[in-house]
């Protein structure tokens, strides 16, 4: 008999290539982020150090610090928030500051629709 309402998927790859995403993609492009962010604050600082006596160079400065700052809190909030959401509606398997999702097996059956 064929089982029109669910088709055999390899489940294991799925999980696979969502943890090698995690791990290849996501994870690295996080770090690149704050990287940016920390680098472009610091030459905020710097362009606002070195150019004391340029009013419109040190505004500019200013400008790189404050936005540097910005990017790094909105990235700092997302973690925090993502921490919410997972404690209020008890998420577990998926560790953000490793890096890892362990994803329960998948059982395809709904309830109501066995036969």
């Amino acid at each position: 008999m064929i089982d029109l309402f669910f088709a055999n998927v390899a489940y294991a790859d799925v999980d696979t290539f969502i943890k090698s995403v995690n791990g290849l993609i996501i994870n690295p492009l996080i770090i690149l982020l704050f990287a940016l962010a920390t680098l472009y604050f610091i030459y905020g600082v710097v362009q606002f150090l070195a150019n004391g006596d340029n009013e419109e160079k040190k505004t500019a400065g200013k400008n790189h610090m404050l936005w540097g700052i910005v990017g790094i809190a909105i990235m700092i909030s997302v973690w925090g928030i993502l921490n919410i959401v997972m404690n209020t509606f008890n998420i577990t398997g998926i560790k953000p500051q490793e890096g890892t999702v362990d994803l329960p097996p998948y059982d395809p059956q709904l309830p109501g629709l066995t036969p």
